[in-house]
Formats: structure tokens, C-alpha cells, sequence
């Protein structure tokens, strides 16, 4: 299992330490939860804190853009150190012209869908995604409870990958911890988000291990 622990739940007056821990860590991304206050009821990173901490962290910035109009904002967020921008399929009136974007400006293009938007709205463009991320929880706020339809829809998802062929790997966020991370990985889940459950750990690094062998 591939974990990208989300920088939401971090220490905003002091990131350092925690940074250093990612590095030091078995995490394979570090995700950043960038909000407008439009999207979603709260604002969190701008690209000056995503460039300042893609200069501390060695882990790939995997970017999670809970915006309207994220197409406009590609070029600043691929100078900002991101591998991988996720936009949200709801905020999207052109997707797959934002997927090439995406692409063409050097970073793995990855579609999001809130808890209410079904696995169906992403048949016309699975094939050409190198990510879906799956939110288990309400976009805005970390610490929510975990959605238990969440499963369901990462077997709907697998499947519909499987069947197409796609190549997209299933990301989930919200709500992650040991318990809904085995279930999820059960259903074809390949990336977990973890946020408060990993910087909340009186020993994150041996939470983040646990997470990798589910």
C-alpha cells in the first residue's frame, strides 16, 4: 500500500519537525489539501507554503485542489513542486481538456469525487487519468468520520478500472487509520491518505509502517 500523509493535520506554527518526519519516514507522497474557501467552506495552502515545503520535503507532492476553476492555476501549481494535481470532477466543466492540461505541464493528472458523485461520471475518462481519489469524507475539514459506503464504491471503481484497463491507481481520503485502511485495501484501494491518524500518533513513523503493510 503506497500512504500519503496529509499535511492538514500538521503543525502550522512549527512544519519543520514534521517535515522531517515525512522525510525520515516510509511514506511514498506528501498531500497537500489546497482550499478556496468557495469549493469548500475553509482555506488552507497557497503555492508560496507548497514551493516552500516542496524545497524541505523529499517526498513527490501529491496536491489536492478543492477549488472552483482549478484549470487556471496549473502552471503555478506544477512550479510549486507538485508530481501529481487532483481536481475535482465536480469543479470541472471541461475535464478531460483539464486532464491533458495537466499532462502536458509535466504532472500525473488524478480526478477527485466527493462522498455524493458516483463512479459512473468517470467512464468517458478513466483511460486517460493516472489517479482517482476517492473522498471518504466531506471536502474542508480533517478529522471527519470515515464513509462507510467508501468501500462499495472503491470495488465499483477497481472494477470499472479493470474492465477498461486503465492504469489509474485509487487514492482514498478521510478517515484512514488501521481499521477502514484494511478494509479499503481489501476492496482495490493502492494509496491512502492519512492526516490526523498519522501526525495525531504518539509514533507516526511506526504508523505510517503499519499503514504500508495493509
Amino acid at each position: 500500500m503506497k500512504v500519503s500523509p496529509s499535511l492538514l493535520s500538521a503543525n502550522f506554527a512549527n512544519m519543520l519537525p514534521d517535515l522531517e518526519m515525512i522525510n525520515a519516514s516510509e511514506s511514498d507522497y506528501l498531500h497537500i489539501d489546497v482550499m478556496d474557501g468557495v469549493f469548500v467552506p475553509n482555506i488552507s495552502f497557497g503555492f508560496p507554503v507548497m514551493k516552500s515545503v516542496s524545497k524541505v520535503c523529499n517526498k513527490p507532492l501529491d496536491v489536492h485542489l478543492m477549488i472552483v476553476e482549478p484549470q487556471k492555476w496549473i502552471s503555478q501549481v506544477r512550479d510549486s513542486g507538485a508530481k501529481i494535481m487532483n481536481v475535482h470532477q465536480e469543479a470541472c466543466l471541461h475535464l478531460h481538456s483539464c486532464v491533458q492540461q495537466i499532462h502536458s505541464a509535466g504532472m500525473k493528472a488524478g480526478v477527485t469525487l466527493c462522498p455524493a458523485t458516483p463512479v459512473s461520471t468517470l467512464t468517458d475518462i478513466i483511460e486517460d487519468v493516472d489517479l482517482v481519489l476517492l473522498m471518504s469524507v466531506n471536502p474542508g475539514f480533517g478529522g471527519q468520520p470515515f464513509i462507510k459506503h467508501t468501500v462499495e464504491k472503491t470495488r465499483e471503481l477497481r472494477a470499472l478500472i479493470d474492465r477498461t484497463g486503465s492504469k489509474a491507481v485509487i487514492e482514498i481520503d478521510g478517515g484512514v487509520n488501521l481499521e477502514t485502511g484494511k478494509l479499503l485495501a481489501e476492496a482495490g484501494a493502492d494509496m491512502l491518505v492519512a492526516g490526523s491518524f498519522v501526525f495525531g500518533a504518539s509514533d507516526p513513523l511506526e504508523t505510517i509502517s503499519q499503514l504500508k503493510q495493509l
